[in-house]
């Protein structure tokens, strides 16, 4: 049987970053636990929601670490492994570093589904680090009951540039880099009343890799004050975390936000996923959106998978910045700025 012909979305319950463990639940379940305490060259962990770990090695050289994996989103193997692989890569630029290395994370249902299946999933992958410059060094793999597949990737920062949640300042310009969408249109294909081929615009996003870096001189690199990636918890969810590790507000303009051309259409559709709700529950305290009509409310909550880099950059490099980055992002685009702390974390208007 072609590869083409199995329908990945149709083998899992959930799929993508939609998948994520709601952030709520998240916070509760790591504030059980007691932690050892950092070793002095660690300079990023956990504690603010970062994308990953920073180690410093040297004052030359950091080390970036993290990990990412979940179950299809999409039908097709080896797009489902460039868009795991991209989607793990991109913590590392998030963070203002570049992949050296990756290996697999693979739990494949050996009696259900047939080997090329995984074959076209690791090739994807494979294609997709080698795109990166990075390196694919092996991984682990167990029989479960269905398929995961994600990367755990090391990278290389400066340790005095790198990119994090804390450092958004009063001022700057948002710059988010892709548009929103893919939970609501991959909820679409789950409930097979989408196809692949009806939402082209999202799969290309989801598969271009977040490698802002090579796309910025070192003045604007310099100019990026805070960073993170857009993923399961949705816009709202990671606009939230930035403000908090920074103590600011953000004022998002909700029309700059850009959104796939099927987008709305599927929310109204109601092609929802757990996440919309959870992701709501998360940030509802923490943000102002009582200006939003119910679409927008839905777009802000939508879990994204391989979505766009959110920078935080000084206000006299976003219009360059952004011309820099639309070699590669051709959806970039200015969406609000960063205020002083006021009562609400996020405000949309």
């Amino acid at each position: 049987m072609p590869s083409e012909k199995i329908a990945l979305t149709q083998t899992v319950q959930k799929g993508g970053c939609a998948a994520k463990v709601a952030a709520t639940e998240l916070r509760q379940i790591l504030q059980q636990i007691s932690f050892p305490t950092a070793h002095p060259a660690l300079m990023v962990d956990g504690r603010y929601f970062d994308d990953a770990a920073i180690y410093k090695i040297n004052e030359a050289t950091a080390l970036v670490q993290t990990l990412d994996f979940f179950t299809p989103i999409v039908d097709t193997p080896q797009l489902f492994g460039e868009i795991a692989a991209a989607n793990a890569l991109s913590d590392v630029y998030a963070m203002g570093g570049r992949p050296v290395t990756a290996m697999g994370i693979l739990a494949f249902p050996l009696a259900v589904l047939p080997e090329h299946v995984i074959v076209d999933v690791l090739q994807g992958a494979s294609d997709k680090i080698a795109e990166a410059g990075a390196n694919f060094v092996g991984g682990h793999s167990i029989d479960d009951d269905t398929l995961k597949f994600g990367l755990s990737v090391t990278g290389f920062v400066n340790p005095h540039q790198v990119w994090t949640n804390t450092g958004a300042r009063p001022g700057d310009h948002l710059i988010l880099t892709k548009a929103l969408g893919t939970g609501t249109l991959t909820a679409g294909i789950k409930r097979q009343q989408l196809q692949e081929k009806d939402i082209v615009d999202a799969l290309n996003s989801m598969t271009t890799l977040n490698n802002a870096i090579d796309s910025l001189s070192p003045d604007l690199q310099a100019a990026v004050h805070a960073a993170t990636d857009v993923t399961g918890f949705g816009f709202s969810g990671h606009t939230m975390q930035l403000a908090n590790a920074s103590n600011v507000t953000l004022s998002i303009e909700i029309n700059s936000l850009p959104r796939f051309d099927k987008a709305f259409h599927c929310l109204e559709s109601g092609f929802l996923t757990k996440a919309h709700r959870t992701n709501a529950e998360y940030t509802t305290p923490h943000i102002d959106d009582s200006k939003l009509n119910a679409l927008h409310k839905l777009l802000i909550h939508d879990p994204q998978t391989s979505g766009g880099l959110l920078l935080s950059v000084a206000p006299e490099a976003s219009q360059p910045m952004l011309q820099a980055l639309h070699n590669r992002f051709k959806s970039a685009v200015m969406v609000g700025t960063v205020q002083p702390r006021q009562d609400k974390a996020v405000r949309f208007a």
